[in-house]
């Protein structure tokens, strides 16, 4: 009942709903569809949303092939190559217009790994060998501009001149670093180095997981440091559950794709313990709380939180079959996304948030440039992809 209940949010909601956001005259896919379910065919296209969308259709094509799945792939691959890469000072722009021009020029290093974590996929779908160089070029331009001896720096302006990080801050503070972004560099380098075996890569993958190992995990609290200066100092009593829950699979899946013993005994102990806390801090009512900041919880509860949270705890469960628990509480979690995220309106998909008693009362947009097909989506995939073990 649960992996059909999956498949078929996936394939009656999820999917035709971005299929039906196809831009066919400028491009792309449409940026904006607020809660009342108006659509701004005008709205900025964010870049992070396209790369995200190419990332999904490849990975829906590679699971359970489909041909609209590859036409849409081909569509956001276009969109991306014409569009979205800076031919002049290379990587990839924020955002653009709806028309495809550049709008917002920023370079940021979370944006470049969505963009490789994109292409290794599409090229692993559509056999493109063009795909592969650009999103090795991309990595290459990550490892020149966009390192120094303690991990990643992350906002640029379009020349790559360093710039304030505001687009990865939150919680009132400018950090210079985030856990936010290395996940998702990593989580680009475990795809480019699955579809290429590349050596580089591959290294590049070692360091960051020993900056996850030695200055992102604090083993005294059992979490993950969010927010960090040049030097990756933490900077901010915070608890992300639905990042550590994310951190605990996205973390495995690299260490799997790397195959390396001495690697998975230094890091699989990390992933247990996170996911061990979050289960018994932040799972509440068949769903899991957003944060907790000084000591204060943040009881929203965040659809890609959830999403997150399914997959997290059924690879968890994979990892230790004993532990039954964790398989309970990705099937109650699935429940509650269900019953409480999932749209029934026709035309939409899935609500951003729902409050303590499960209503959206915050309307926030079901489209925008974060929200897109890629924690559900992702979340419904990995189900499937799992289901044998389940």
């Amino acid at each position: 009942m649960f992996i059909d209940e999956v498949k078929a949010n996936l394939n009656d909601c999820i999917r035709p709903f971005w299929i039906g956001l196809m831009d066919k005259e400028n491009g792309g896919f449409y940026g904006r569809k607020d809660f009342d379910l108006n659509l701004y065919k005008d709205a900025e296209k964010g870049v992070i949303l396209n790369s995200r969308i190419l990332w999904f259709f490849s990975n829906s094509y590679l699971t359970l092939p489909n041909e609209d799945d590859i036409v849409c792939a081909n569509h956001a691959y276009d969109y991306l190559v014409n569009h979205c890469l800076d031919k002049e000072y290379g990587g990839v722009f924020w955002s653009t217009n709806y028309d495809g021009t550049p709008l917002d020029t920023t370079k940021h290093t979370y944006n470049q790994a969505f963009a490789i974590y994109a292409l290794s996929s599409y090229y692993d779908a559509s056999g493109k060998q063009e795909a592969l160089d650009i999103a090795m070029g991309i990595y290459n331009l990550i490892e020149e501009k966009c390192t120094d001896e303690f991990g990643y720096l992350e906002a640029f302006d379009r020349t790559f001149q360093p710039v304030e990080n505001d687009k990865l801050s939150e919680n009132g503070i400018i950090a210079e670093k985030t856990m936010n972004t290395l996940l998702h560099v990593f989580e680009a380098y475990t795809e480019l180095y699955r579809v290429s075996k590349d050596a580089g890569v591959k290294e590049k993958m070692i360091r960051i997981l020993d900056i996850f190992a030695e200055k992102v995990y604090n083993p005294e609290l059992k979490r993950q440091d969010v927010f960090f200066d040049r030097e990756m100092n933490n900077l901010i009593d915070l608890q992300s559950y639905g990042h550590d829950i994310e951190t605990t699979w996205l973390l495995d899946r690299g260490v799997e794709v790397l195959g390396d013993k001495d690697i998975a005994a230094k890091i699989t102990p990390i992933t247990n313990a996170l996911t061990e806390f979050v289960y018994e801090l932040a799972y509440k009512d068949d769903s899991l709380v957003n944060e907790c900041e000084n000591g204060v919880v943040d009881t929203t509860r965040i659809w890609w939180v959830q999403a997150e949270s399914v997959v997290g705890f059924l690879n968890a469960y994979q990892k230790n079959p004993d532990k039954t628990e964790y398989l309970d509480a990705a099937k109650a979690i699935w429940g509650y996304i269900r019953d409480n995220l999932v749209d029934e309106r026709p035309g939409s998909e899935w609500f951003s948030e729902v409050d303590e008693n499960k209503k959206p009362t915050s309307r926030k947009d079901i489209v925008e440039p974060w929200k897109c097909p890629y924690h559900n989506g992702r979340m419904c995939l990995e189900v499937i992809r799992r289901s044998k073990s389940i």
